[in-house]
């Protein structure tokens, strides 16, 4: 029998090393992955992601990245830009995933790069 599921939150950051379209393609990859690997994930249990990017990154859209994925036709995606906080890390690239998930899953946020300091309790799953 296999456990019921639920509607998950995962959270996830990355940095990018430059204000460019493949530096933004990249890490947005490398968080992606990292999100479906670390919690075992398949395309068709996430309903929704939303990604949020830092005034100095303006040379990509993170969600196409994501749109171009196999399997993601059906994500409803989202990019927005991070609220301006002084002092916050550069050229940062976070995520909030909705998705479902058996309800014994633990949940692993990947927090990758320099986006590690953002949460040190989260960084060792990376």
């Amino acid at each position: 029998m296999t456990a019921p599921r639920l509607l998950r939150g995962l959270r996830g950051a990355t940095t990018c090393a430059d204000n460019n379209a493949h530096a933004i393609h990249e890490a947005v990859a490398e968080l992606v992955d990292a999100l479906m690997d670390q919690n075992a994930l398949d395309p068709d249990q996430l309903v929704s992601v939303t990604f949020s990017v830092t005034a100095d990154l303006d040379a990509s859209f993170p969600a196409a990245v994501a749109r171009h994925r196999t399997g993601w036709e059906e994500v409803a995606l989202l990019d927005v830009q991070q609220m301006a906080v002084q002092g916050d890390l550069a050229r940062c690239i976070r995520l909030l995933a909705h998705a479902w998930l058996p309800c014994d899953r633990p949940l692993h946020h990947p927090y990758l790069r320099g986006a590690s300091r953002l949460r040190p309790d989260r960084s060792g799953h990376n």
